[in-house]
């Protein structure tokens, strides 16, 4: 991951959603020259996932429905990928070393994550893996103000061998990027969202070449 970037080693995760999970994964492949590695699946929540690593403590997280694996009664599908109109980035994690800090710090900024929920997903090798996430629905300032994560005993899936490649470019737009920008310099992001529509772009580049998402 390029340094400025994320000088403070923050950001855990980009999240991707999309309508077509293969081909999706087959776009950054064809791009990048790096193919994501399959995640797992998100039980009883109605997703999977592959990753893509980003550096030792970040990754790029594309999601979309399990067709094999719906969702249970009453459960609400990860970050509303059942209703998206078109591929594109949702929403991002940090990681930040007090999280029950960092979720009051959030909502000086009209940011409420909401408490803390425990997750967990099938690895793909019989594995169960277990984290803990702030869950809002819906999500604070349309998905551009980073939910947190903790991955407790978990090894971070950035560092579990997946394949890698580098973040660029991030990029943030906001109609209220000045309240965002305050709460980025707060929990000392590099990050400065600029006045605009909803949105964020990411670069992915590798050996091949790059990706905008």
């Amino acid at each position: 991951m390029t340094h400025d970037l994320d000088p403070n080693g923050l950001i855990d995760h980009l999240v991707y959603g999309t309508s077509d999970l293969d081909g999706a994964v087959a776009r950054i492949e064809e791009a990048t020259g790096v193919r994501p590695a399959e995640g797992g699946r998100h039980i009883g929540k109605g997703t999977r996932n592959y990753l893509l690593a980003l550096s030792d403590t970040a990754y790029l997280e594309v999601i979309g429905l399990d067709a094999d694996n719906p969702p249970e009664p009453e459960v609400s599908v990860p970050f509303g990928v059942d209703g998206l109109d078109a591929d594109r980035l949702l929403t991002w994690a940090i990681h930040p070393g007090d999280i029950d800090g960092t979720i009051v710090k959030c909502r000086r900024y009209g940011a409420d994550h909401g408490k803390l929920h425990p997750m967990s997903r099938d690895d793909g090798k019989g594995n169960e893996l277990q984290w803990q996430l702030t869950v809002a629905d819906p999500m604070p300032f349309d998905g551009l103000a980073p939910f947190l994560i903790d991955w407790g005993d978990t090894p971070h899936p950035a560092a579990s061998g997946i394949p890698r490649a580098e973040l660029t470019s991030f990029e943030i737009t906001s109609p209220d990027a000045e309240t965002l920008g305050k709460l980025y310099a707060d929990l000392r992001l590099a990050q400065r969202p600029v006045d605009g529509p909803v949105g964020m772009r990411a670069t992915i580049s590798g050996p091949k070449g790059s990706i905008e998402l």
